[in-house]
Order: C-alpha cells, then structure tokens, then sequence
C-alpha cells in the first residue's frame, strides 16, 4: 500500500464516520485520534511521512478537514488528530458521495412507487441508519425499481399458465438472469415486509407466476380428480399433477385442506390415505396457476363442505392463508383454519414476535375473514412452524 492509499484510506474512515454523524447514529464529533491515525504515524521512514501528509495538507486546504500537530513541534510534528470539517467538501476531495446525498437521490427515485409500496417507507428508513435490508443499501434503489417493474407487469398479466422465469427475464428486462439477481428486493416488496423470513427464491418466482424448474401441484386423499385426459382416483399416498391439468372434484369429498409446507402435507397425505378428504400442498405461496385450479376444484363441490387452511403461526402463513381465503371466497367457500389458533401451539416451541411482525400477522389474519384468532394472535406475541407441530 502506498503512503498516498494509506492518507486516503484514513480519510474514508473519517468521512464514514462523519455519514454515522450526519445519519444521527453517532453523536461523537468525527475525529481521528492518535490511535486511529497509526496506519500513517507508524511509518518509519520520513519521506514516507510526508507523502502522506501532503494528502492531508491537500485536504486541509481544500476545506475539508484540520488536524493537530504533536504539540511539542506544533510546525513539523506528527500529525496527532483529524477532525472534520465539511464532509461534502471530503466526499467531492475523495471522489466520494455522502450518505446524505445517496439518501436524497434514492428517496427521490423511490417516491413515485411509496402509496404503492407502503414497505418502501421502511427500507428508507432502515436505509437512513445506514443499515442495509437483504444486502441492499440506498445506491442501489434503480434495482428495486426494477424489481416494481416486475412485479407489476406478471401481475398484470396473471396468467393460469406458469412461465419461464429466465425467459420473462429476458422479455421484460432484456437479460434473461436479472430477475434471478432481483429475488430478494422481489420478496421484501411481494411480502411487504423485510422482518419476514427470506423465502428461497424459487417461491418467490411461483407467487409471479414463474419457475426456473416447472413443479407438479401435489394432491392427496381417496378423491376422484377430473383431469385433462382421464378421470381417476388418486394414487397413494399423493399424485403429482400440471395445474392446467387438474379440472375438478369428480364425486363426493369430505373436506378440502391447503398445506403450506411439505413434510406436514407427506405426513397428512399417509394419514387421510384412505379417506375422502382432498388434501393439496401449497408449496408456500401459490402460483396465479395453483389458484386458478384451487378455484376451479372448489367451484365443484358442494356448499357446506369444510374448507380449511393449515399453515405457519406467522406472517407469512397468514399472508397465504389470506391470498386462499379470497379464492375461496370467489368460489363461494368460506376457509376456516386448521391447527392455527395460539392455543395449538405446545409453549416450547413459540418463538417471541416483534410488534410489526404481529401487527402484520394480525392484518393477513383479519384479510382471511379470521377476526377472533387475529386478535388471538395479537395478544399470544409468538410465531411458530407448521412443521414443528
């Protein structure tokens, strides 16, 4: 490293300092100490001193900063501390920009899309403190532009058939893996919420109605299906069918139940076996296509027949059970929950919630048309796996 990176480098970590300032997360005056400065007053060599000292001088005459001399040679001592003065004059010395300025200008990009997006306000926010959400920090607010962009032209689409999610890539963005590089602002935005569990990424793309590795619907239960070549019943212990494929409910059925994760749907699926009861793994959140047969089979079957849900005491269980009961609804079914109340939920495997995340919980509970476990869910101030039960 050479005396004039080791200058600039001491400088960066002042103007860092002076963003924390600026940022409110540090009420020290931006400084640096003799014990900060070591990388420059260790160097042994005179020369070496003063090459780096000229890039003090340069600083200092700039506006930027002032510093302090050993005080028993004021004129031509080591340099003992570096205060800042400007650190708009610093960043524009360093060829820098301030987080200040950073923050304007995404604040700016992102105000056309925040009545949209009503998570926005909190990644600026988080931003603010100089804290990044899923590794993206305020410089890269163009990218979740673009993840909007996204969002909004699938969902307009909305289509009963999944698509490729390389192939959309390249037709929307014209690169066929920039919605892949996309998936963790395309969460944060479709879940509403950067405190929710990061989901992989291939849930993600199912809710826009994308796949990288098209997956069959997973259905179960001693029910008669009615699909696109045949009409037979299902095989044991689950069968595995195209969405576009599953037609309707042929004969009777006891009782439909969703199940957001897998090891509970195998579980559940050896169990009904033999029982007239349909089951169907959601696979977390469900495609546009997965709806569309939900809406199709119940459309089926008989009012009064029980609908129910099975999935996560948190955020992003209420969030799916929502999204299911609103088709239910457009079906004309009313989806009751199974196995979500607090009350199911043995006190060694509750894990404490934040406020937001209850609130949230709370919201998609009452969307779901389940009033009195939104406020259960409210006062018990815990989430839990549906595996763990």
């Amino acid at each position: 490293m050479t005396e004039e990176e080791i200058a600039h480098g001491l400088l960066l970590k002042l103007l860092k300092a002076g963003n924390k300032t600026t940022a409110g997360i540090r009420q020290r005056v931006p400084a640096l100490t003799a014990s900060q400065i070591k990388p420059y007053s260790s160097l042994r060599n005179w020369h070496q001193k003063q090459q780096c000292e000229e890039v003090f001088l340069a600083a200092r005459d700039a506006g930027a900063i002032s510093f302090v001399r050993d005080k028993l040679n004021p004129t031509d001592g080591l340099i003992e501390r570096i205060d800042l003065l400007d650190i708009g004059v610093l960043a524009l010395f360093l060829k820098q920009t301030t987080h200040a300025d950073v923050m304007a200008d995404a604040k700016s990009l992102l105000a056309p899309y925040l009545a949209q997006h009503d998570v926005l306000e909190e990644v600026i926010e988080k931003w603010a403190r100089m804290a990044t959400v899923r590794g993206w920090g305020p410089a890269d607010a163009t990218d979740w532009i673009e993840a909007i962009t996204v969002m909004e032209q699938c969902t307009r689409a909305q289509s009963v058939a999944l698509s490729s999610v390389r192939e959309t890539s390249a037709r929307l963005l014209r690169n066929s893996k920039r919605i892949e590089q996309l998936t963790a602002p395309l969460d944060v935005l479709l879940q509403g919420s950067f405190e929710a569990a990061p989901r992989t990424p291939a849930e993600v793309w199912q809710e826009l109605g994308l796949f990288k590795e098209e997956q069959p619907v997973l259905l179960a239960g001693n029910v008669e299906i009615v699909r696109g070549r045949v009409t037979a019943v299902l095989d044991e212990p689950y069968t595995g069918l195209p969405a576009s494929a599953v037609r309707a409910v042929s004969g009777s059925v006891e009782a439909v139940l969703t199940i957001e994760n897998l090891t509970t749907f195998h579980t559940e699926a050896k169990r009904h076996a033999d029982s007239p009861k349909l089951l169907i793994y959601t696979a977390g959140m469900p495609s546009p296509a997965w709806r569309e047969m939900y809406k199709r089979l119940l459309s089926g079957i008989a009012a009064g027949i029980p609908i129910h849900h099975w999935g996560d005491v948190d955020e992003g269980g209420f969030r799916i059970a929502a999204t299911l009961a609103k088709t239910s609804a457009a079906a004309g079914h009313k989806l009751n929950p199974h196995l979500m109340s607090p009350d199911d939920v043995p006190f060694d495997l509750r894990r404490p919630a934040s406020k937001r995340t209850l609130k949230r919980m709370k919201h998609f509970a009452e969307l779901a048309g389940w009033s009195d476990l939104s406020e259960a869910v409210l006062a018990a101030g815990f989430t839990v796996e549906q595996e763990a039960l």
